[in-house]
């Protein structure tokens, strides 16, 4: 029987703790760019996420003042990435290993709904291959120290 892939976007798929949050951007984590989208990442451990990958998307307002434009670029991340998160979820899945990653918006203009999901593609491509070419070992515990 063939398996259907999840075309939904859940709840439990947003990058909402804050620890998490602050360890993706503190430095040392990968990151890749497809222009206008960059694309921060790090794996994280079992029990803190409850699906293979948690996003985060942002716009900042220097970028468009008005929060009409802020909010349509990531709606179109946010429908480009529900669209193709097999790429990453499938391979994360098969692997047992979970994702935090953040897109951050790097243009000044706005963008076709297909660029933008072109661009996501590219990324999330691109991660799939990086965590494939690199053995999986275990993520340090940050409260062990």
């Amino acid at each position: 029987m063939e398996q259907k892939t999840d075309l939904s976007f859940r709840k439990s798929e947003r990058l909402c703790s804050k620890r998490l949050i602050e360890a993706l951007f503190a430095g040392g984590n990968k990151s890749m760019s497809a222009f206008p989208l960059r694309v921060v990442f790090m794996p994280v451990q079992e029990k803190d996420m409850a699906t293979p990958a948690s996003i985060l998307v942002s716009v900042s307002k220097r970028r468009f003042k008005k929060a009409v434009k802020r909010n349509r670029v990531k709606r179109q991340i946010r429908e480009a990435y529900r669209k193709n998160k097999h790429i990453l979820t499938v391979p994360l899945e098969t692997q047992g290993r979970k994702l935090a990653l953040a897109f951050l918006w790097l243009s000044d203009r706005l963008y076709p709904s297909n660029e933008v999901e072109q661009c996501v593609r590219r990324l999330l491509v691109r991660i799939s291959e990086t965590l494939s070419s690199i053995p999986q070992s275990p993520v340090p515990d940050e409260h062990a120290v």
